[in-house]
């Protein structure tokens, strides 16, 4: 309803000469097949965490002094990091749309041959090599990242001004979100449908069912065409001057990348909240798996208010200031948090605390869990853009390891008193916060509609006085500068706070 893209001057015309416009819908095809894929990777990722819990109940001991108990949650995490360093190069270096179809190949294959593990009917061995299939898992969410992200926040720039952070926002983190709750609420379902029986089934089909998205994607991504700003800007057969990209982004790439350690660092150990509230409401060990599951269900539906709501703020307040304004005040609540944990912790006031619980968790996503992903694919040139981001984020991956490893110390230098032993991770977590948001002020730009194209000049400008041929941004393949001739490639003026650069 009059929602349409500014038309270019290449935009083909009709008959009349008129400039042919592109509804909405049309310009949000690209953006959604490039980024809806990370619902996949928020189900397999969430998933896991329902599976690892139908595994101590159908395996007992055997489960609980086999390795997969350590390693078969986390192993992803590996993979993941593996997979955002090595396609942010491909999606540079080969193709944007290229490699998106690759990462959604190997997360379906071996989403599909961990459902169905098994090992010669030995236990052990199944646990194992579903160990090995969820790192393969990990390597295809990974890919996701760079490549989804990048290419979905370059299709943005066909979308109307004023909108473009908000569609990012939807096709990127919320659909993490939701993939978060489905993965909670598959498995809630098909426990229901088994009369919380038939163990091996409940954990097979919950896995089997992440199969489906990303099946549903692969198709619209096979004809999906490459970003007109990657078609215009990219190094795919130009040298990287990485030394040049070093001095250029190196202090805005180790901002961005502290500000995502520190976010992920900090997220896992909000988790002992959940498990507090779900102690306070039943008896972990005697319920049946669709108490455990359901309530899982609700607790993952907390994000969903913050990605949602803070998605249009931050086209109106800009990434920059709605992620610094979301970790400040996500800070303040942790702190309340922690200072009251004796009073919130009691089973009388379980209602109280999942609210309190829920408004932080949506400050969460607010601030860092919509904005750092949009500020990492905003922040750079689109001829290095996936290798940026894909080491912000895979930065941001180690962080989450890193705090797996380091708070259960913090936790332990409470002592003997549970109240401390809460509070600690909190208090350090909350103060992270504050830190994040000087950090994103100091280290990081104002990102604007027309950032995308604004940065693609500033670079080339760059490039340029430091005697790099910009002429090489761009080239088809079978192109040599000699047949490009010796003058520059014509390009469009890009707004920039209303002035022509």
């Amino acid at each position: 309803m009059g929602w349409f893209r500014k038309v270019s001057p290449e935009a083909k015309a009709d008959g009349h000469g008129v400039a042919k416009r592109k509804s909405i819908w049309t310009s949000l095809l690209p953006v959604m097949a490039c980024g809806a894929g990370l619902f996949s990777d928020g189900y397999v990722n969430n998933v896991i965490g329902s599976v690892v819990t139908i595994l101590a109940l159908r395996y007992g001991d055997v489960w609980a002094t086999s390795n997969a108990k350590h390693y078969l949650g986390d192993i992803a995490f590996a993979g993941t990091v593996v997979g955002q360093l090595v396609f942010g190069y491909l999606s540079d270096k080969w193709s944007r749309t290229n490699s998106l179809v690759l990462s959604t190949v190997i997360l379906l294959v071996f989403t599909a041959l961990t459902a169905g593990s098994y090992y010669h009917g030995d236990t052990i061995g199944m646990f194992n090599i579903m160990t090995a299939w969820r790192f393969f898992v990990g390597i295809g969410i990974g890919g996701e990242y760079p490549a989804g992200s990048v290419g979905c926040a370059e299709s943005t720039s066909e979308l109307k001004s004023g909108t473009r952070n908000m569609w990012f926002i939807i096709f990127t983190n919320t659909m993490i979100d939701w993939g978060f709750v489905f993965g909670a609420f598959v498995p809630y379902v098909v426990a229901a449908a088994c009369h919380n029986e038939h163990l091996d089934t409940i954990w097979r089909t919950s896995l089997g069912i992440g199969v489906v998205f990303p099946l549903s994607l692969l198709i619209l991504r096979i004809f999906l065409k490459e970003p007109e700003e990657y078609q215009k800007n990219s190094m795919k057969y130009a040298p990287i001057p990485y030394w040049l990209v070093l001095r250029f982004y190196g202090f805005r790439l180790l901002m961005v990348s502290l500000v995502w350690f520190i976010y992920d660092f900090s997220a896992y150990s909000f988790g002992i909240y959940s498990s507090t509230i779900l102690a306070n409401i039943f008896d972990s060990e005697q319920a049946p798996l669709t108490t455990v599951f359901g309530w899982n269900t609700v607790i993952n539906l907390f994000y969903i208010p913050g990605t949602m709501l803070g998605a249009p703020i931050s086209d109106w307040i800009g990434p920059r200031y709605a992620l610094a304004a979301g970790v400040t005040l996500q800070a303040v609540v942790g702190f309340i948090m922690a200072g009251d944990y004796n009073k919130l912790a009691q089973p009388e006031m379980v209602g109280a605390f999942a609210v309190v619980y829920g408004i932080f968790l949506s400050l969460g996503e607010l601030g860092p869990g919509n904005n750092i992903g949009l500020i990492a694919a905003k922040t750079c040139a689109t001829g290095v853009r996936g290798q940026y981001y894909g080491i912000a984020a895979a930065v941001g991956k180690i962080g989450a390891f890193v705090g797996t490893w380091v708070f259960p110390y913090i936790i332990a230098a409470g002592g003997e008193s549970k109240t401390l032993s809460a509070q600690y991770p909190f208090y350090v977590s909350s103060s992270l916060c504050i830190l994040s948001a000087g950090l994103i002020l100091v280290g990081v730009p104002q990102i604007g509609q027309d950032s995308i194209g604004s940065e693609n000049d500033r670079f080339r400008a760059y490039l340029e006085m430091n005697g790099y041929d910009v002429r090489q941004l761009g080239l088809k393949k079978g192109d040599t500068l000699e047949s490009l001739g010796s003058g520059q490639i014509e390009r469009e003026p890009v707004v920039v706070d209303e002035k022509r650069v």
